[in-house]
């Protein structure tokens, strides 16, 4: 079912998955009431042991749309990422997670507003940013300060302080050119890593329409993580805050809980050189990092005491 170059689609829907196939309905039924037909359904399926791959076998013989499925073992959702951007067809690529829906024009609107973009102005934007609602249509966080909002995902977080989930798509083509870190001793690599570095280079169209609907029954399973194993990301916040410090007096308590966590997950997995001035590209980072040091060696304690940390 997979569709030729001639007949590729306009948008790849992307889910990637893990032990959710009672929560995956969910997607496929939005994709089923779609008011624009034109997308093929891609799901990586990162290492799920629910019976996952019978159930999209047997959607897919039902479904009147292209479903892609591909297994991997469980190496994480950056990865499941990585591997659904490569195998996309689709000139759009929009992520859905496996436990949350959207409404039936979601593909019809957002194609609209990209649309509106003059075109020869399009290769400066990665895609369409829209807002999320609740199950009872209530907004997800704050609306943007004004629809149609153009800027990036920096501006937009440090300067404008938007807050709250948003969703939408990129260019697959912007996509393959800023692939998440292939870290196989990690399950979870911070996504700001990816959409910062595409900031740096395109622009995003904001609109005040909530298209996606956003489940809170799931749980999360990052947040459950011993801290320890979520130590291993450490040198992503220091990533973030070396190449975003420009932005420190727009969002300073951002990057001082980003300084704290550093400093958390490097007590706790040993690095005895995280404090080291051949890390910090910034000097602002480094004296962040250094008035974060009693904050994190606190928390650290706690995780100690709370999570039974053993000492590195």
């Amino acid at each position: 079912m997979k569709p030729s170059p001639s007949t590729a689609p306009m948008f790849t829907v992307f889910t990637p998955t893990y032990n959710r196939a009672h929560t995956l309905h969910r997607v496929f039924e939005s994709l089923q009431q779609q008011t624009f037909r034109d997308f093929e359904w891609l799901v990586v399926d990162d290492g799920s042991t629910d019976g996952t791959a019978q159930l999209i076998q047997q959607w897919r013989a039902i479904a009147d749309f292209p479903i892609l499925y591909f297994q991997q073992p469980n190496y994480g959702k950056h990865i499941a990422f990585n591997r659904g951007v490569e195998k996309a067809n689709g000139t759009y690529f929009l992520p859905i997670d496996s436990d949350d829906a959207f409404l039936p024009d979601a593909l019809e609107k957002m194609l609209h507003w990209w649309y509106l973009i003059p075109e020869q102005q399009r290769d400066r934007y990665t895609g369409i940013v829209t807002l999320c609602q609740y199950e009872n249509g209530e907004i997800c966080g704050e609306s943007f300060t004004e629809s149609p909002l153009d800027t990036n995902a920096l501006d937009l977080r440090y300067i404008y302080k938007k807050r709250g989930e948003c969703w939408g798509f990129h260019r697959t083509a912007v996509l393959k050119q800023f692939p998440f870190p292939e870290d196989l001793s990690v399950r979870f690599v911070p996504e700001n890593i990816v959409w910062d570095a595409i900031a740096s280079q395109y622009r995003i169209r904001c609109i005040n329409e909530p298209l996606r609907i956003f489940y809170q029954d799931s749980g999360n399973q990052i947040t459950k993580a011993n801290p320890q194993k979520k130590a291993r990301v450490k040198e992503y916040f220091l990533e973030m805050l070396n190449r975003d410090f420009r932005y420190f007096f727009h969002d300073p308590i951002t990057f001082l809980k980003w300084s704290v966590l550093y400093v958390r997950y490097s007590l706790l997995a040993g690095d005895k050189r995280f404090l080291s001035i051949k890390k910090y590209r910034h000097p602002g980072a480094f004296l962040l990092v250094l008035l974060a040091l009693l904050p994190g060696a606190l928390v650290c304690i706690n995780d100690h005491i709370q999570h039974d940390v053993k000492p590195v």
